[in-house]
């Protein structure tokens, strides 16, 4: 009998699925991080102050969500992306250069979250039916987290 279980007992080929997903994942998010950060270090005008730190907050936010997506894949027993060449590959969140108009970062924000939210729910989806409940949890997370940003920096642009 063949062994298909991974050594954290779930099954191999449906981790290989989640973990190209979470590559996806992180791709999408490193450049999510590199446009919240070029945001905090560009911005300009009379909401300078209040949107520095929330960039600020995003790219921090960002980097932590990075780091547990690839330690996810390797828990998963593959290996994370790693290059901003494959990143910019497979991304669906393009570079945002020289954005230092606050709504203008703010509609960039928004946009990228329109490809990491249907993005997240179709791995919480994917992890629930596999019983990968370390990538469910963290997906979960992240969809409740964005929801409420979504709103939130909606209701800033009116």
């Amino acid at each position: 009998m063949v062994n298909t279980l991974s050594r954290i007992g779930l099954d191999q080929a449906q981790s290989k699925i989640l973990s190209e997903k979470l590559n996806l994942l992180l791709a999408n998010y490193q450049l999510f991080y590199m446009n919240a950060r070029g945001f905090h270090w560009n911005i300009k005008g009379n909401k300078f102050f209040e949107l520095h730190a929330k960039f600020e907050e995003l790219y921090n936010d960002s980097l932590i969500k990075i780091d547990e997506i690839a330690e996810r894949i390797l828990t998963l027993g593959f290996t994370p992306l790693h290059t901003y060449t494959d990143y910019s590959a497979v991304s669906g969140i393009r570079e945002a250069k020289d954005v230092s108009d606050g709504v203008a970062a703010v509609k960039e924000i928004l946009k990228g979250y329109e490809v990491l939210l249907p993005l997240e729910r179709e791995l919480l989806e994917l992890s629930g039916e596999s019983g990968d409940e370390g990538t469910n949890a963290l997906m979960s997370d992240y969809i409740r987290e964005q929801e409420k940003l979504v709103w939130m920096y909606s209701a800033y642009l009116g």
